[in-house]
């Protein structure tokens, strides 16, 4: 019966979301995120010599164009290589923070701490992004604290590259990474949890992973391939235990390499002629790990334009339909490509990118890769996504298998010179109100209303109605959001 409940829920959640385009055709529900890289200063900060004042300003002005841009959600690196952004007891601050490995900000403050209240209070989620494996991201030119573990546990790791991993095939290595996960589930107020690409290394031609005298210790006669898999899943699974066990709200996601494998390595693979693939070359079993509700959203990184020889943008997007086993699927964008070929100087790319997924139900959104490339407004994507595609808010899908309770209604008041006071006084916590319009003689449902304005508050609001937009001849609702992204029903002002 739990499971015939459950089943139900989903497909009811799925039809939410698939109905959720309104009337003008932008989506109530969307996620809409941007990935903001710190290894190797990509993206913020941008320089390892950046005062904390500066840095602050930085990460401000960073926000303010994503929310311009209509993003509802920040995916920040804050392990990029087995140092953090943020004081932990397990691993010393990164070198891209201060230019020294170990070397805290000064005057002192807690970034992570900070940018989590900077993002919620523009309404944005803050999914904190990690690194799993990558330990010493430049062997020769990288800053490497004594604290750090390849010092004071050496025998954790392994040099591949130039670089050194913590070893996947390590017990302690997943015990580790576990105790990161949990102190930061414990200490910081994060909506999600993000695995990158990065699982075992990608292959280096000629060169093996040098894990040998490890597999033979820990194979169990399972073959290294399948040993491998059999890390990384056990990983994932760590992971998603723990965030259960802590913060059942918050959501466990992976950006894994755009192909899966291919189909002339397995019936079920893409068509697609990729080089590396997830499950052959990096060891990640993405599908297992959806179908066993391991993880609760995947966006693969699909970087390659419409109509690629190799990996067709198109394709790839059809077969991730089809493979997302219920949880949501969002795109990975590779807006840095852009100007690069002449595919990616076209500056419909990203625009037909966003139209085609948006024809699938079971797409729920995008991210984009990565934020410095925003700041040029390349080929007018920042105007595309402000006016057209992103004009109208979206707040971020919730999942019902984590909450799907909706909140009470909100209580409207009106008010002089077309003002209205918005009071929450139901019990379940939450931490917006959304405004929508309707056009006249339409059934009242919020799959055909249009969010026009999400308002970040947990009590009380006041609404100026002379600043929403398009609301001629239309209907206006309030609904309650609460912290899963579940909606009360619709109050209409009167």
């Amino acid at each position: 019966m739990k499971t015939l409940i459950r089943s139900y829920l989903l497909l009811a959640a799925i039809m939410l979301l698939s109905d959720s385009h309104a009337q003008t055709g932008s989506p109530n529900y969307e996620f809409r995120g941007v990935w903001i890289a710190s290894v190797v200063n990509i993206d913020w900060p941008s320089k390892k010599t950046l005062s904390v004042e500066e840095q602050k300003a930085e990460y401000i002005r960073l926000l303010d164009l994503h929310q311009r841009n209509g993003m509802n959600a920040i995916v920040m690196q804050v392990r990029p290589a087995g140092d953090v952004l943020y004081p932990s007891p397990f691993e010393p601050w990164s070198e891209y923070l201060t230019g020294k490995q170990g070397l805290p900000p000064t005057p002192f403050y807690d970034p992570m701490e900070f940018m989590i209240a900077e993002t919620h209070k523009r309404g944005m989620e803050f999914h904190a992004w990690l690194n799993p494996y990558r330990a010493v991201f430049d062997m020769l030119r990288s800053s490497v604290s004594p604290s750090h573990l390849t010092k004071t546990h050496p025998e954790w790791f392994l040099v591949y590259g130039g670089k050194k991993y913590f070893n996947p095939g390590l017990p302690e290595v997943r015990e580790h990474l576990g105790k990161v996960v949990r102190d930061m589930l414990t200490r910081y107020d994060v909506d999600g949890i993000h695995l990158d690409d990065y699982f075992y290394p990608y292959r280096i031609t000629g060169k093996e992973f040098p894990d040998q005298k490890d597999f033979l210790k820990y194979g169990k006669g399972l073959s290294k391939d399948s040993w491998r898999r059999s890390n990384c899943d056990s990983v994932i699974l760590l992971i998603h235990n723990i965030v259960r066990s802590v913060k059942p709200h918050v959501r466990f996601g992976v950006s894994p390499f755009g192909i899966w494998r291919n189909k002339s390595q397995d019936a079920m693979g893409s068509d697609t002629r990729g080089g590396q693939t997830n499950y052959d070359d990096l060891y990640a079993d993405i599908l297992l790990w959806l179908q066993k509700g391991w993880i609760d959203y995947v966006v693969p990184q699909l970087y390659w334009e419409r109509g690629h020889k190799l990996a067709d943008y198109d394709v790839l997007l059809d077969w991730w339909n089809k493979y997302s086993y219920g949880k949501h699927l969002y795109i990975g964008h590779g807006i840095y490509r852009a100007g690069t070929n002449s595919a990616w100087k076209n500056p419909n790319e990203i625009p037909k990118q966003i139209q085609a997924l948006r024809n699938y139900p079971t797409t729920q959104g995008s991210v984009y890769f990565s934020s410095k490339t925003f700041e040029k407004n390349p080929l007018g994507w920042n105007d595309s996504l402000r006016n057209h595609y992103y004009r109208y808010p979206a707040l971020v899908p919730p999942m019902p298998w984590i909450d799907n309770s909706a909140p009470a209604q909100p209580l409207v008041q009106k008010l002089d010179n077309n003002m209205v006071k918005l009071v929450y006084k139901g019990e379940e916590k939450i931490k917006a109100f959304g405004v929508l319009t309707l056009t006249l003689n339409t059934e009242v449902k919020f799959a055909l209303s249009q969010l026009v304005q999400v308002v970040v508050a947990d009590k009380v609001a006041v609404i100026d109605l002379s600043k929403l937009p398009d609301t001629q001849n239309k209907r206006i609702f309030f609904v309650s959001v609460d912290l899963d992204n579940n909606v009360s029903p619709m109050t209409e002002l009167r």
